[in-house]
């Protein structure tokens, strides 16, 4: 209490401070300005990484803060004589501060090590474990913000990234093979079926020829195979390709439907599960059994 009601009546501490996060606040949006101006221009001729782009902009924040902080203590004896006293005599409480801090530093190597090795960038479709499927949208030097498909951003701490499979839709190769899985009854037409979904994958918009000249010779467009014999369907797998990755669900649910009403026209079946129940008759009891 005695300290801040120093400060008041000190009005050149004051005024310190509030410079310093003045200046702070300010540097860090020029900075920031002047990085997205130079990366504005140089998109034009080169192709930018935005990954290093952002967690840059975000470390260089946290690096402005940080050495304001330090200012204000260094330039205010109170606080300079009270941060001497506790870094002096407080070891335990050192130790405590740095096994609390080892989450955050886990997650800030974490998130340094996703800049280098660069497993994702900004902008990519990738899913972590088997849940977490979305856009990357920004990297910070704490965790990673991924845009899902119902516009909710999911944060993942980066230190949980780096010890989960993630699977990357945009990197290297973007086209995607998109399987469309479907059971028909045993006494469907195999081959009408097959030649059904061909033909509205093919007439699909986003479907994807990726055949090279020579396999156009000897391959479909869209393979169509029998996978396996179910208890009650024959199941066929297709193989639909596509350019974009972001368009590959649509896609998808698209081809379903076209699916569904061709084979409604013509008399393909799609089954479902059906149980039969025998009802047993109970036999008459025995003269023996009565007596």
């Amino acid at each position: 209490m005695d300290f801040f009601n120093a400060l008041i009546t000190d009005y050149k501490q004051l005024i310190t401070i509030i410079s310093v996060i003045v200046i702070a606040f300010g540097l860090s949006r020029i900075l920031r300005w002047a990085i997205n101006r130079s990366f504005s221009k140089s998109t034009q001729n080169y192709k930018v990484d935005l990954t290093r782009l952002r967690f840059f902009k975000n470390a260089l924040t946290f690096i402005i803060w940080l050495v304001a902080t330090g200012t204000i203590i260094s330039l205010i004896p109170q606080l300079k004589h009270l941060a001497i006293t506790l870094f002096a005599g407080a070891g335990i409480l050192v130790a405590i501060i740095g096994f609390a801090a080892q989450e955050a530093f886990s997650n800030i190597i974490g998130g340094v090590f996703i800049v280098i090795f660069r497993p994702f960038r900004v902008g990519d479709m990738i899913k972590v474990g088997s849940q977490n499927y979305g856009v990357v949208e920004d990297i910070t030097l704490r965790h990673t913000i991924i845009l899902n498909f119902e516009n909710k951003r999911v944060v993942v701490p980066n230190s949980v990234i780096n010890s989960e499979t993630i699977t990357n839709d945009s990197i290297g190769d973007t086209i995607v093979c998109r399987y469309i899985e479907i059971g028909i009854s045993y006494d469907s037409d195999v081959q009408t079926a097959i030649k059904i979904i061909q033909e509205e994958s093919i007439k699909h918009p986003k479907s994807f020829d990726h055949r090279s000249p020579k396999e156009k010779k000897t391959v479909d467009q869209v393979e169509v195979r029998l996978t396996s014999f179910g208890d009650f369907s024959v199941n066929l797998r297709a193989y639909v390709w596509t350019k974009d990755p972001m368009n590959a669900m649509r896609m998808h649910s698209d081809i379903n439907k076209a699916i569904k009403v061709r084979f409604d026209n013509e008399g393909i079946v799609i089954p479902y599960p059906h149980r039969t129940v025998i009802m047993k008759e109970e036999k008459p009891k025995s003269n023996i059994e009565k007596a």
